[in-house]
């Protein structure tokens, strides 16, 4: 199961319908409080996540796993370049720092590195 999130609902659905194209099982939230209040039966193969969301952002979602233990592989979409924060994330484990609007082959390059 690949875990998405993203508050924006039509960013959202386009990473939803491209990972499920690519035969994998999704699970979508809109914010990373709502993922981490789930009750996620597995532990995501994958988390994808927006950078810049209201309330916690994507670097606070990777941080939280990190300190709670979760070593979940991480891919990052933004439509915002900070050099720092992408250093930051990769320096933490990321597969993938993407800025939006990202290409399809992009993508499946960084899943494909984060599941293998």
């Amino acid at each position: 199961m690949i875990a998405i999130i993203d508050d924006d609902p039509s960013a959202r659905e386009a990473t939803q319908r491209l990972v499920r194209s690519l035969g994998h099982k999704t699970q979508v939230f809109s914010s990373a409080e709502e993922y981490l209040q789930s009750e996620h039966g597995q532990q995501p193969a994958c988390v994808i996540t927006d950078l810049h969301m209201p309330g916690m952002s994507g670097i606070d979602l990777q941080d939280r796993l990190i300190a709670d233990g979760c070593c979940v592989p991480m891919i990052f979409v933004t439509a915002y370049f900070e050099e720092q924060v992408e250093a930051h994330a990769m320096e933490a484990g990321a597969y993938g720092f993407l800025r939006k609007p990202f290409d399809d082959e992009s993508f499946v390059a960084c899943l494909d590195k984060a599941l293998n």
